[in-house]
């Protein structure tokens, strides 16, 4: 089973390492030794990741009233 966890690279001797958070670990039963893959993702700043960069020329509360005035219409 495959599940998505954030963790943070921690300095570990001359290596790095993270840890994975206790719930995970009990959900999916890992003990020392267990062997698995980790895709790394690099977080920088994940709500630019997730929704770009959005640029307008009203302000938020302007956008959403009008959106929200929108939909009431239909």
């Amino acid at each position: 089973m495959a599940e998505v966890v954030e963790a943070k690279a921690r300095s570990w001797g001359r290596s790095l390492g993270f840890v994975i958070p206790k719930d995970a670990v009990e959900r999916e039963h890992i003990k020392s030794g267990d062997e698995f893959d980790v895709l790394i993702i690099r977080k920088t700043n994940a709500l630019k990741e997730t929704f770009g960069i959005a640029k307008s020329k009203l302000p938020t509360g302007q956008i959403l009233k009008e959106v929200d005035e929108e939909c009431w219409d239909e």
